[in-house]
């Protein structure tokens, strides 16, 4: 992925009012973030903690999407699976993201959702950049390049829903 600047990121919302994208709050550290290894853009708003945001490149122009997110309170032995990267985490690692549709749709209320890893690094656990706490990894046949691919199809996938 390449560098991002805030005004990239607040330009490319889709799911919310150019208000909404411009009172959000975009990560400081984006000069420090590890571009070459990121397939989207991933950050949760630390002034309110149910919220997160991704940001990726889809058909020549950045899609951005403001979601919420509700972490499943089950038992401590229970481990959860991303459907982006299939990385599992132990509880609170794991949580339903849902967005606002785009457009009519999103204004009557309407939401689609997908279950992601809660610090959005889904590209770096792929990568094996970053390993979860006490999760793991299932040992695949794919290449790196597949599950990258599969990785992006699934996002891309999500971000349909949303935009439809």
């Amino acid at each position: 992925m390449q560098p991002l600047t805030e005004q990239d990121i607040r330009a490319s919302f889709i799911n919310c009012s150019k208000g909404e994208a411009k009172r959000l709050t975009v990560p400081r550290d984006l000069d420090e973030r590890p571009w070459g290894d990121l397939d989207f853009l991933g950050w949760r708003d630390p002034g309110a903690p149910d919220r997160s945001y991704v940001v990726t490149e889809r058909d020549g122009r950045l899609v951005g999407v403001a979601m919420r997110f509700q972490a499943a309170q089950r038992g401590f032995l229970h481990r959860s699976m991303c459907s982006l990267c299939l990385t599992t985490h132990p509880r609170g690692g794991v949580a339903l993201m849902t967005a606002r549709k785009a457009g009519p749709a999103g204004r009557e209320g309407n939401s689609v959702g997908v279950y992601m890893c809660t610090d959005l690094a889904c590209s770096l656990y792929v990568r094996g950049k970053k390993t979860p706490e006490t999760g793991s990894r299932f040992e695949e046949s794919l290449t790196l390049e597949e599950q990258i691919a599969r990785t992006t199809r699934r996002l891309a996938a999500f971000l349909d829903k949303v935009s439809a």
